[in-house]
């Protein structure tokens, strides 16, 4: 899949016919992170969005004391950075490459005016923010009210509907993420996520693989998140 559709998918191409999508297609701007770069800090002024085109990257907020909370992971067609566009502040997180990546940005003067005039394209990028609220308060109350491993099925079942790939035996899904990232991921220490982890292998729903998994028995995984 090439850049132009793997933008199109980002909500704020999707609302567009393709002449306004190309004129839109003008004022971004193609630059590429190698693993482990910082594309921008928390608590920066922020003044671009961006649109993942290839590989993954992570947004991570820390604590006065050096802890890091892994937000979230993103890969191709997902969008970071908008909420500035309404509420100019600093930013909220820092945006990290997880692996080689390659991004769309677009800057907030370009885009404010050009949004004017296209309410519809506004609608969907409010459309998105609220899906975002929408899996924090999700997230909240799973804090709350589900256990670690119950999370951490969760957890991998949204990053197999995102970057999950058949294979023979079942789905496999190259996450990219340190044993520390994924109990960052899920609000819990690395050995109690890695517990959760070797249960489910000698249940037989998963098989564990560097950085990855394979999701063998999706049934009893969902079962086992809600």
């Amino acid at each position: 899949m090439d850049s132009d559709d793997v933008l199109s998918k980002a909500p704020l191409f999707a609302a567009l016919d393709r002449e306004s999508a190309a004129a839109l297609r003008a004022g971004v701007t193609v630059l590429q992170l190698n693993k482990g770069r910082t594309l921008f800090h928390e608590n920066e002024s922020g003044d671009r969005l961006y649109v993942v085109l290839d590989g993954k990257i992570k947004l991570i907020r820390t604590a006065s004391d050096g802890r890091e909370n892994l937000l979230s992971v993103l890969g191709p067609g997902e969008m970071f950075g908008e909420l500035s566009l309404f509420d100019p502040r600093p930013r909220t997180a820092s945006a990290i490459a997880l692996t080689d990546v390659t991004l769309a940005g677009l800057g907030h003067d370009d885009l404010r005016p050009w949004l004017s005039g296209r309410p519809e394209v506004a609608l969907h990028l409010l459309r998105a923010l609220a899906q975002r609220l929408r899996r924090a308060n999700d997230v909240m109350a799973d804090l709350v009210f589900t256990d670690v491993p119950g999370r951490v099925a969760k957890a991998l079942l949204d990053l197999a509907n995102r970057f999950g790939t058949r294979v023979d035996d079942g789905t496999r899904v190259h996450h990219d993420l340190t044993q520390e990232e994924l109990a960052q991921l899920v609000g819990a220490s690395r050995e109690t996520v890695n517990k959760a982890l070797a249960d489910f292998a000698q249940r037989g729903w998963l098989r564990i693989e560097a950085k990855a998994v394979v999701i063998l028995d999706v049934d009893r995984l969902y079962n086992r998140s809600r």
